[in-house]
């Protein structure tokens, strides 16, 4: 009959074998396992899917896009409606804080543009939430923005204007107007003219995806 001393013996190193095993299985699985990637989308009421089911937006069409090209990456939206850059600068310390992204999306100007207010302010803003996600070892790619021509063509032209020179100052991707097809189009938005429909939001992505897929 085997002596208590010997049973105990080899209870402890079956259990030390188990927790071995244990131990391996897991570095296993997490090697096999990609980096995960942060893509924060910093927003006004065109990525925050205004009037329609989140679900439907071009933000969350881009997930389910990630989610089969590049799994590694995973979306936050932390677009807010009627956000102009004043109160996304004051935003976005705190998010990079929280998500601690690698690649932001920033899309913001439209508010400052549609309320008349100095470009040079925006510019700035603009400018120092670059520099914040840069700091934080983020990229960024800016969405050139854009406002109908009734504010008068001097200050359109250097509206739009101003997002190439800011990304060309940080050295940083444009995405040229991202409701190219969209904006102007009175089936494709909703009934105040500005904001797209759920049908028409797979266009955004497609304007989208043209730039951002060379920056995953």
């Amino acid at each position: 009959m085997m002596s208590l001393t010997c049973l105990l013996s080899r209870i402890r190193r079956s259990g030390l074998l188990l927790i071995c095993c244990l131990v391996l299985a897991a570095q296993a699985h997490a090697s096999a396992l990609p980096d995960q990637k942060i893509l924060l989308v910093f927003g006004d009421s065109l990525s925050a899917a205004y009037g329609i089911d989140s679900r439907k937006g071009w933000v969350a069409l881009l997930q389910e896009k990630l989610a089969e090209t590049h799994s590694e990456w995973q979306v936050v939206n932390a677009s807010i409606g009627g956000e102009t850059t004043s109160g996304g600068l004051s935003r976005l310390p705190e998010a990079l804080e929280t998500h601690t992204p690698d690649l932001v999306l920033l899309q913001l100007g439209a508010n400052d543009g549609l309320r008349g207010l100095p470009l040079k302010g925006m510019k700035n803003n603009l400018s120092q939430m670059i520099a914040l996600s840069q700091q934080q070892n983020a990229d960024v790619l800016l969405f050139e923005m854009r406002i109908p021509p009734n504010y008068g063509p001097v200050y359109s032209r250097r509206f739009q204007g101003a997002f190439s020179e800011i990304a060309d100052q940080y050295d940083i991707r444009l995405l040229p107007f991202f409701l190219d097809g969209v904006a102007g189009h009175v089936e494709k938005n909703q009934a105040d003219g500005i904001h797209p429909k759920a049908s028409a939001q797979h266009e955004l992505l497609e304007n989208v995806w043209a730039v951002l897929a060379s920056e995953l």
